[in-house]
């Protein structure tokens, strides 16, 4: 895989609208494009998981799942506190766009790793053919209290050429199960085909 530059980027963010935004500032080249990678900015949105109401989440059994999730919204001016270990789900502000010839990898951003907040814990790859806002799971690994602001740049897009075009981009699959996603999407491992089980 070849990782695009940011010439390269430009020209997928003007002529495909690859990065668009529904709400909020309009994406900011000048600020936001770096030499292999592009800035995603924090959304508004948040979910944080209540688990001291349930004794466990049960991944085949995924009932309780929406009764620990509470939905948040923050400003830019309030922010939102992640304290230590604490895990929430959060989303960018920009829209992706991927074409069925690229991937994409949202990596965290240094500054924030330094001090000990991960914006996105696991699941960094961005299919071909995918179109949604990106959910992140972010995490407090420090030791004290992290206020994070939705419009800061807190993760980056990296989009990588593939050996050719996808035949069945993301969004054909059947179980396409979070195309289209807006907001901080919770887990929709309830809808996932488990063959015989």
């Amino acid at each position: 895989m070849t990782v695009l530059s940011d010439k390269d980027m430009r020209e997928l963010i003007n002529k495909n609208n690859a990065v668009k935004v529904k709400e909020g500032p309009e994406v900011d080249l000048d600020l936001q494009l770096g030499p292999s990678s592009l800035d995603l900015r924090l959304g508004y949105e948040f979910g944080v998981l209540k688990t001291r109401r349930v004794k466990a989440i049960d991944t085949q059994s995924m009932k309780d799942y929406s009764d620990i999730k509470e939905g948040r919204k923050a400003t830019p001016e309030e922010g939102m506190v992640v304290h230590p270990g604490e895990f929430l789900l959060g989303t960018t502000l920009e829209t992706l766009n991927v074409p069925s010839n690229l991937v994409a990898r949202i990596e965290g951003r240094s500054s924030y790793a330094r001090l000990g907040l991960i914006p996105h814990a696991a699941a960094g790859f961005v299919d071909p053919g995918f179109e949604g806002q990106i959910t992140l799971e972010i995490q407090n690994l420090g030791n004290v209290p992290i206020t994070i602001y939705p419009e800061d740049r807190i993760c980056q897009v990296v989009f990588e050429t593939m050996t050719s075009e996808a035949e069945n981009p993301y969004g054909e699959k059947t179980d396409s199960k979070y195309m289209g996603q807006e907001g901080a999407t919770g887990s929709r491992l309830d809808e996932e085909d488990r063959g015989n089980l």
